[in-house]
């Protein structure tokens, strides 16, 4: 609850018996919320509780809020709890009967699968190879080639909005390697294979509904409602089963809170607060490189004036590097079991000042549900000593809404109508395919001419040849007739010549002479007639 400018969430007290007794409040100061926080404990310890209570706090200052819901209870913020003898109890112990009201925030629900929630999506060139390389679970050579694959898109003016995008880019890179390899180096295709793969896999988990447009607009997270700060929550039930893709895509949305909200020092309250819920997911498996822009954009954000809570079962969760940049620390009850679990708890009990009332760490491993050993900046940003607290109990309902009411909130925001449409933009997919077919048909109807070209020269030489032995064939039988006319000639030569030859000698010398004419008459006409057919 919000009180002189101050969020208070839990007291300080202590059990005896069966009775409580309370102390002094518990408060966070909202112009330190900047300096971020955690809230950490076992399974059923209250987390779910503390995270509510903190939000509707903000929500009553007037500043926005962004949070993850991975178990499907979160909406209820939107409706007014419900009274019951336990909450009276709990309304008795903290002695706020006089001021404590039931009450519901306004909310906006989410989700990246257009279920549970109004479409949320992000396209691959907004988020980026590094944290798509997350996604895909890339190691660094192919992180480094899907890189190359993205600044070839971007030198080509060739948008990736979606994963058919991604695939047709790499493809395309692929077919065209020799071509590109002396401005961007080698292009193994075994690499962009790999790459292919891992976006079908994510595309089977439901990748290619993420990826897409409308691209989710940052600015639209801070709204207000009557001068209360818009809840939104992002429904992560499903999403949480693809870890990668959750934590890429809440590490996406802090990127951009960090590239579009100006500086503003350190305002007197945040202009948005962001729980990341399973917070471990984030910086699970997490690269070095990718690890250095979480912790990066943490350090920086808090300029921007957000405030950033990491929500998880350990502290061991979250890297030293990014919890000594979170001030504000909620630890619920931790359990352990193991000396490697008793060794995570020793660690997290050294993160807070020490209270010469209790024993921190002892204290950690026997917390009840909804307690919590707290330490909270003060007005100079100095950590305070380590409280033994008890969490206040939330305005809103502790129980998720009807699906009834989900759809009625769903529809009745603004943002449904924005974001609710199917869009399918001109991009590098269907600029590839275009081309891809042009070129198809160009060399379809290159490979045409030169069949045409190649049919025609076939016919022109089949005519030729067919020419060719008709003027064979005539030759030839020219030869024979002329062979046979020879023949003929000269074998009429000789019987003209011998008749000839017989009456000539017949005259001159008799009966005789006629045999003699005769064979010298026929041996001339065919000499004679020889000599003709040879000139």
């Amino acid at each position: 609850m919000v009180k002189d400018e101050k969020i208070y969430f839990a007291r300080t007290g202590q059990k005896i018996d069966d009775n409580y007794v309370m102390k002094d409040d518990v408060y966070m100061l909202p112009k330190l919320a900047n300096r971020h926080g955690f809230i950490c404990g076992a399974t059923g310890t209250g987390k779910s509780v503390t995270l509510k209570i903190l939000a509707e706090s903000f929500s009553e200052m007037g500043v926005p809020v962004f949070l993850s819901d991975v178990k499907g209870d979160m909406a209820g913020i939107a409706v007014p709890g419900e009274d019951s003898e336990g909450m009276q109890k709990r309304i008795a112990r903290f002695e706020i009967g006089d001021t404590f009201k039931y009450e519901g925030c306004p909310v906006s629900i989410f989700d990246i699968y257009g279920q549970k929630g109004i479409p949320m999506k992000t396209t691959v060139s907004e988020m980026g190879p590094q944290l798509l390389s997350q996604v895909l679970d890339l190691n660094d050579v192919q992180t480094d080639l899907l890189t190359v694959v993205f600044k070839i898109a971007d030198d080509n003016e060739l948008h990736l909005y979606d994963t058919k995008d991604v695939k047709a880019m790499l493809q395309f890179v692929a077919d065209n390697a020799d071509q590109f390899e002396l401005d961007y180096g080698h292009i193994a295709p075994a690499s962009i294979s790999t790459i292919i793969r891992s976006i079908v896999a994510i595309e089977s988990e439901g990748g290619d509904v993420f990826f897409g447009e409308p691209t989710i607009d940052i600015n639209d997270f801070f709204r207000t409602v009557d001068g209360r700060g818009v809840v939104n929550i992002l429904d992560s039930e499903s999403l949480i089963n693809r870890p990668r893709l959750y934590s890429a895509f809440m590490l996406y949305l802090l990127s951009e809170l960090f590239e579009v909200l100006p500086e503003v020092g350190d305002p007197e309250k945040p202009k948005i607060v962001f729980f990341f819920d399973e917070a471990h997911l984030l910086f699970k498996n997490a690269s070095k490189a990718l690890l250095e822009k979480i912790e990066q954009v943490i350090k920086l954000i808090r300029s921007k004036g957000v405030g950033i809570f990491f929500i998880t079962q350990s502290p061991g969760d979250i890297p030293d590097s990014v919890m000594s940049q979170l001030g504000n620390k909620i630890e619920h009850g931790l359990r352990a079991y193991t000396p490697a679990e008793l060794k995570v708890v020793k660690a997290a009990a050294s993160a807070f000042r020490e209270n010469p009332e209790f024993d921190t760490m002892d204290s950690m491993l026997n917390l009840g549900t909804g307690e919590a050993i707290v330490s909270m900046l003060d007005e100079k940003g100095t950590p305070g000593i380590a409280q033994y607290a008890y969490v206040l109990p939330p305005k809103s309902s502790m129980s998720a809404i009807s699906e009834e009411e989900r759809q009625s909130l769903i529809t009745s925001c603004e943002l449904n109508s924005k974001y609710n449409v199917e869009m399918d933009s001109e991009s590098a997919y269907e600029i590839i395919m275009a081309a891809r077919q042009q070129a198809q048909a160009e060399a379809e109807a290159a490979a045409a001419a030169e069949a045409a070209e190649a049919e025609k020269a076939a016919k022109e030489a089949e005519k030729a040849k067919k020419a060719k032995e008709k003027a064979d064939k005539v030759n030839n039988l020219s030869k024979m007739m002329n062979k046979s006319t020879k023949k003929a000639l000269k074998s009429t030569g000789g019987a003209v010549g011998r008749e000839v030859g017989k009456a000539v000698g017949e005259a001159v010398l008799g009966k005789k002479g006629k045999t003699i004419g005769g064979n010298l008459g026929a041996n001339l006409g065919r000499n004679i007639l020889g000599t003709i057919l040879k000139s």
